[in-house]
């Protein structure tokens, strides 16, 4: 069974909070989404391979390690999961960008993709799933599904919010993808979201609600 890694740094904690309250601005969800997703990409990078290189220091030449990020591919469910990418992409600029346009039907609560765009050569990266909310879990399972279908080397999900439902649907449909998220709320309501919460992720990043 794939693990769950709840990211619980106090810092993030506390920027998450600001976030949930109803009267933040745009402005101010948008920025500290953008920060907890710099600091949730150290997490999620950790165990990343390291290759050496030759450099020069000022002093003398020496052996030094990197990371290869363009072997690395954060893939955005559309259209929340892109208020997540520029914190990831500040971390990691060398990573490619893939997309998943996806919309939960109102009635059955299942997803509906409409829209697919990758790098090519997929089979040689890793790839890191990120949304702002697992909630049903439909879509993740729906994107990471489509996913596997080009073999990348591994697959990870990254969340700001999920719940006790979310996590039991993702593990019970993809055991072999870790989930990373900042928090694990309550449950559902009637209507698919996450309670606490904080409302719906993608009016809150652009200012549509």
């Amino acid at each position: 069974m794939s693990q769950v890694h709840l990211l619980d740094h106090p810092l993030l904690q506390h920027k998450l909070t600001l976030m949930r309250r109803k009267d933040a601005s745009t402005n101010s969800f948008r920025r500290l989404l953008g920060e907890i997703s710099s600091m949730m990409a150290y997490e999620l990078t950790r165990d990343m391979a390291l290759q050496p290189i030759e450099i020069e220091t000022p002093l003398e030449a020496s052996t030094g390690m990197v990371i290869d990020g363009k072997k690395l591919v954060f893939v955005s469910i559309l259209r929340a999961g892109n208020g997540i990418l520029d914190g990831m992409l500040s971390v990691v600029p060398g990573a490619r960008v893939g997309h998943i346009g996806l919309y939960r039907d109102p009635q059955t609560l299942t997803a509906v993709e409409y829209y697919f765009k990758m790098p090519s050569e997929m089979q040689e990266r890793e790839v890191i799933v990120v949304d702002p909310m697992l909630a049903t879990g439909n879509s993740a399972i729906a994107a990471v599904q489509r996913l596997k279908e080009l073999n990348p080397k591994s697959i990870k999900f990254c969340c700001l919010l999920t719940c006790p439902e979310g996590v039991a649907a993702m593990q019970q449909a993809h055991p072999d993808v870790d989930i990373y998220t900042a928090a694990i709320d309550r449950g559902l309501d009637e209507h698919g979201y996450i309670r606490p919460g904080l409302g719906d992720a993608g009016d809150r990043i652009f200012g549509t609600k």
